[in-house]
């Protein structure tokens, strides 16, 4: 029984492995791929070849189409004639690589990352804000960019430059750069007509006197030869302030002081009177000139003043001897005076073309000397005005002979920049709401022009006087600019009107602003 149950198990084993055996055969004949696959369907190319009627390689003869050494060809191009399509056209297999197409180059395309992006999309899953930020900051750190904003296919590398002498004759149709005629225009409207013509009568035709001044409280003070009035902005009511008692004498200069609640009158008679407005009566009359006082300016409760003599006083309203200092650097009528609006410099214009610059405080020799001296006007210098937003920068205007604006650095001393305005120039004044100023003119044209600033481009031109400006001044809100011109008109132009929201916004911050100064005047 042993050994016949021996017999069996050995002949059991050699079964197997002879069955083992014609596996492996089998195998390797499959995975032989330079042979025929036995019992499999005719490739395409056997098919097709049957089709055609050309009689193909046999199978006995070991031959395959992964094997081109081994199959006819009779021409390098690809076949003539597509099966079932007779007479089309004969197609020649490019034989130069380049040409007009672009072919990106794989190596720098991340497949990886296209393919993350495509199986991304069929995912359902939901996921948490917080995850989703911490993904996005892994992607970050790692890829450079985000996924969630990425491009299914994506070229990391550069683009090729043109070759050397290349030229492209197709035309630029569109174009991320805007072209200067089609770029927008941020203009904001302007109107070419006065809001508003008032009556003059009378008013002096005279190039060095400045004869009109807005105040904080809104009310527009106007010389008209031996009086002044006021004008309510607001509520229209016309107030006669003064009337001198000499019918010879003229009113030279008006000037408010920063409150508006005090004006200061120069006179043909050498004197300077300070107003009351509230209680409209004269509060003291100040005389230390000798000839008439063509310009006044106000710093705090200094107001200086400037003569046809050449000299410039500063009087201390506060007290009783009011004249405190003598600044002697004009030879003729100083008809341009302003202080800055930080009090540290005064500028002075004059006859002698001379534009000086004085500083607020005296100097080792106890006496004021000009810290800058500007000689290149021509002529006659009123128009003088100081930057709001950069207290180191002054515009000046010349006269006939000049006809010149001129913006200058008063701490280094140097001319900015400069402009022909092609006409007399008898008033500047810089806009608080955009960085512009605007300029009153003489003849020819009689207008009013807005500069842009810094590059001293015009704006626009406001026509209307048919004689010339003599002075400008402005609303307390900036919007308004009134011009006084010997066509004995006064024009109001609201040229810098501001937006609504901007406008609340100033409003707003100037509400929460207090006035510095709160002296009482003797």
């Amino acid at each position: 029984m042993l050994r016949r149950r021996r017999a069996m198990w050995a002949s059991s084993v050699e079964w197997w492995a002879m069955a083992q055996f014609v596996f492996e055969g089998d195998l390797h004949g499959l995975l032989k791929l330079d042979t025929p696959i036995p019992n499999a369907p005719p490739a395409r190319w056997q098919r097709k070849a049957k089709d055609s009627g050309v009689p193909g390689p046999s199978p006995a003869a070991g031959l395959s189409p992964m094997k081109p050494a081994n199959r006819s060809h009779s021409s390098s191009k690809t076949p003539s004639r597509t099966p079932g399509k007779p007479g089309s056209k004969i197609q020649s297999t490019p034989t130069k690589a380049g040409g007009d197409r672009y072919i990106p180059n794989r190596s720098t395309m991340q497949m990886e990352m296209a393919n993350f992006l495509l199986t991304k999309e069929n995912d359902p899953a939901e996921e948490s804000p917080t995850k989703k930020e911490q993904q996005k900051a892994w992607a970050v750190n790692l890829n450079g960019f985000d996924i969630e904003e990425a491009k299914i296919l994506r070229l990391s590398g550069k683009p090729q430059n043109a070759p050397e002498g290349y030229q492209n004759n197709l035309k630029v149709l569109y174009s991320q750069k805007t072209t200067p005629g089609s770029s927008r225009k941020n203009g904001r409207y302007i109107p070419s007509m006065p809001d508003r013509i008032l009556d003059a009568p009378e008013i002096r035709n005279d190039y060095y006197l400045n004869l009109i001044d807005w105040s904080a409280q809104n009310f527009l003070a106007v010389a008209l030869d031996n009086s002044v009035y006021l004008w309510n902005h607001t509520s229209g009511e016309i107030i006669q302030l003064l009337q001198m008692e000499h019918p010879d004498d003229y009113v030279s200069s008006v000037s408010w002081i920063k409150e508006g609640n005090y004006l200061a009158v120069g006179t043909s008679n050498a004197e300077v009177q300070l107003w009351d407005i509230q209680h409209q009566k004269r509060l003291r009359n100040m005389i230390s000139h000798s000839s008439r006082v063509g310009s006044l300016s106000w710093n705090s409760y200094i107001l200086s003043s400037g003569a046809r003599a050449g000299h410039i006083h500063h009087h201390d309203v506060r007290v009783a001897e009011h004249h405190v200092a003598t600044l002697a650097g004009h030879t003729q009528e100083v008809c341009g005076l302003k202080w800055s609006l930080d009090g540290r410099y005064l500028a002075s214009g004059g006859n002698d073309n001379l534009v000086n610059i004085w500083p607020c405080t005296q100097g080792d020799s106890g006496d004021f000397a000009p810290v800058q001296t500007f000689t290149q006007h021509q002529g006659a210098v009123k128009a003088v005005a100081w930057c709001p937003w950069q207290s180191n920068v002054l515009a000046t205007g010349g006269g006939t002979s000049d006809r010149h604006i001129r913006i200058w650095n008063v701490c280094s001393g140097t001319c900015l920049t400069a402009v022909d305005a092609h006409s007399q120039v008898c008033s500047i004044l810089w806009s608080t709401n955009y960085k512009e100023f605007i300029s009153g003119h003489g003849f020819a044209q009689n207008q009013l022009v807005i500069w842009k600033y810094p590059t001293l481009a015009k704006v626009t031109e406001l026509r209307g006087h048919t004689a010339r400006v003599l002075n400008l001044t402005m609303s307390p809100d900036g919007a308004i600019v009134a011009s006084a011109a010997a066509d004995e008109t006064l024009r109001l132009w609201r040229c810098f009107e501001m937006d609504p929201i901007k406008k609340k916004e100033k409003e707003k911050a100037n509400s929460a602003k207090s006035s510095i100064i709160h002296q009482g005047i003797r």
